[in-house]
């Protein structure tokens, strides 16, 4: 980054260090002034390979420290043996003792150099000052990595935005959107006098009330050209007859997101906004959420639900790619988007299913799962299918007669799926597969052989079949099913170890100094897999102490949650879990967006050096939070 026109007026070594700082977070977010105070009280200290920097004995920390070069490690007395660990390694750019410096008190880690290292270092009162003075420095002491983290999800948003040019975020509260004083009517108005008031007023929907002002109702636009073309009620019908009933609300204090996933979901325009006792306080359209000239969440859900040919359904794919790029700019973060995909994933595979009961109904009714990230609800743009089917076997009939008719259907979804962008799973983990087109009584079957039989192919399905969900179909054979299964595990100590220890097996791509450790895969030689690497010890983590702690859902940040209510995990630690794994996914996320721009194959490939600085630091340090995390389960299951 280019100095500011003072930094000729400055001493060459103080402007060599402010060049230096303005390269690496937090001081590249500092005002000139406030990096050369820090530059003008620097003084640079020189220690050779396994020096000493700073030491509990020496008593309170007094000096701040930034590597310039070299590395420092930390180190503390292992719990096993008489002798010292690593626990952590800093290098260039980076900052210490931070949590020391604050508390007042003296580091309970040996900070140690790692070969020839050069470090920069101020006094404690000038620390002071600095923290007092610059907002960027102090939030970074006080926060640490999550600071670092607003500053990649606000570079996605700004990055977003140069192309998007919009103000409002997923995060305003829907109080900053609602129409106030809605047009309303009590249910015995005429259509006729409704739909006057309504063009009145210049709007598209209008809300009934009761006496209490509690919303039983909505007509739209589209309910009256339905009832026009339909013919059934004539103009004079009282509203309350032809309306919506119980239409869907959120409370003023909800965001856009919230809004705009229920509109996604349900495939409807309007949505009310009530007060904590239900009062109609105003109304927000999809319109007021997204008013941009492009593609949008609601609207492209709608066109993919009521899509009439498979080959509208393939070529609306490529607008999903346009729609992540919108969807940050509107500042959703990654775990947002994610949901957001497997949303309209959903709404893809619920309408080649509805297409094809359409042509040839099996005539036997089923849900149709899912499993795996789809399950979790944690797509990207590149997925493939894992799913299934589960059926009650009607009377009169065997399980293998109801397959006989299930499985040509599902065979033709499968392929249908995939023209449309979801590729066929290698492992043929999908419901074409008989053995994964099953009764009730056969899936909960399956599962008592599944956790009694601890062998390595059913741990390797754990991560799969455990995170499932129903996309299409009645629900509720689903959760009496999963409720047996999470009991059983609730129950079985040894199936949660072996879980453990499997989950263990995927360790985070960081060395003992903090190098990254890279795959040997094929052509890439250089690269890191941040869904194997990066995600996959979060995810698998997470879900044995879910698991294990009756925790129902399967997404992993729900989970993470969850478990902090439960007191499963520490408010601090589930927090910076929480933000270690969505960094990752907002750089995979990103890659994505990259490489279909290039026009190249999606992978979950990266080369780290193609990444600036910042994005190294805070991936390293997410890596280290999943192994801080791996050694909870560690210490859990006493491995």
């Amino acid at each position: 980054m280019a100095g500011s026109p003072q930094d000729s007026n400055r001493p060459q070594n103080t402007r060599a260090i402010m060049t230096f700082l303005r390269e690496h977070a937090p001081f590249s977010n500092m005002d000139d002034a406030h990096l050369a105070h820090f530059a003008e009280h620097a003084t640079l200290r020189f220690y050779a390979d396994g020096d000493p920097v700073i030491t509990p004995e020496e008593g309170v920390v007094k000096r701040f420290y930034v590597v310039k070069q070299g590395r420092i490690c930390g180190e503390r007395p292992s719990e096993k043996e008489d002798r010292t660990e690593t626990t952590f390694e800093i290098s260039v750019g980076e900052c210490f003792p931070l949590a020391a410096l604050i508390g007042e008190r003296p580091t309970r880690t040996l900070h140690r150099a790692a070969g020839d290292t050069f470090c920069l270092s101020i006094e404690q009162d000038a620390f002071v000052t600095l923290f007092s003075d610059s907002e960027p420095f102090r939030d970074f002491c006080l926060r640490g990595v999550s600071s670092l983290l607003d500053q990649v999800n606000q570079r996605l948003q700004s990055k977003a935005m140069a192309s998007m040019g919009s103000s409002n975020t997923l995060d305003t509260p829907l109080e900053n959107y609602a129409l106030r004083n809605p047009i309303v009517c009590s249910p015995d108005l005429p259509v006729s006098k409704a739909v006057a008031r309504m063009h009145d007023n210049n709007v598209g929907s209008i809300i009934i009330t009761d006496d209490n002002r509690h919303p039983t109702g909505i007509f739209t636009l589209r309910d009256l050209r339905t009832m026009v073309a339909e013919g059934k009620s004539p103009l004079d019908t009282p509203i309350g007859q032809v309306m919506t009933r119980n239409p869907s609300s959120l409370t003023s204090d909800a965001d856009a997101f919230e809004a705009a996933m229920l509109m996604a979901e349900h495939h409807f325009a309007h949505l009310c906004v009530v007060d904590e006792e239900e009062h109609l306080i105003g109304v927000v359209s999809e319109r007021d959420l997204f008013s941009l000239q492009r593609v949008d969440l609601v609207h492209l859900a709608r066109t993919i639900g009521t899509a009439t040919h498979l080959r509208t359904l393939v070529s609306l794919r490529s607008d999903v790619s346009r729609l992540v790029d919108s969807m940050l700019a509107h500042g959703a973060d990654s775990g947002q988007v994610v949901k957001i995909i497997t949303t309209l994933n959903d709404v893809t595979v619920r309408r080649v299913l509805e297409l094809n009961l359409k042509r040839n109904d099996p005539g036997i009714p089923f849900t149709w799962l899912t499993f795996g990230s789809e399950g979790r609800q944690e797509q990207t743009l590149l997925t493939d299918q894992d799913n299934g089917i589960l059926f009650q076997t009607p009377e009169g009939m065997t399980a293998d007669q109801v397959r006989e008719k299930l499985l040509p259907f599902a065979r033709t979804v499968n392929e249908e799926l995939a023209e449309c962008g979801f590729t066929l799973c290698k492992g043929n983990i999908m419901a074409s597969n008989p053995k994964l087109c099953l009764s009730g009584d056969e899936w909960d079957e399956w599962f008592i052989r599944f956790i009694d039989a601890s062998t390595p192919q059913n741990l390797v399905y754990s991560s799969i079949f455990l995170d499932m969900r129903a996309v299409y179909g009645d629900t509720e054979p689903l959760r009496l099913l999963l409720d047996k299964v999470l009991t059983r595990i609730r129950k079985n100590a040894l199936f949660q170890k072996m879980l453990a220890g499997n989950a263990l097996q995927r360790k985070p791509p960081l060395t003992m100094f903090r190098h990254f450790r890279y795959v040997s895969d094929g052509d890439h030689r250089r690269a890191l897999d941040l869904k194997r690497q990066g995600l996959a010890p979060f995810v698998e983590s997470v879900r044995v102490f879910a698991l294990a702690h009756g925790v129902e859902t399967a997404n992993t940040l729900e989970r993470m949650s969850a478990l902090v209510k439960k007191g499963i995990f520490d408010a601090k630690d589930g927090n910076a879990w929480r933000e270690a794994y969505s960094l990752i996914q907002a750089i995979r996320m990103r890659a994505h967006q990259e490489m279909l721009k290039e026009g190249e194959e999606l992978s979950n490939y990266i080369d780290p050096d193609d990444l600036n600085p910042l994005d190294r630091r805070i991936l390293r340090e997410s890596f280290r939070q999943a192994q801080r995390l791996q050694q909870k389960l560690e210490v859990t299951y006493q491995f």
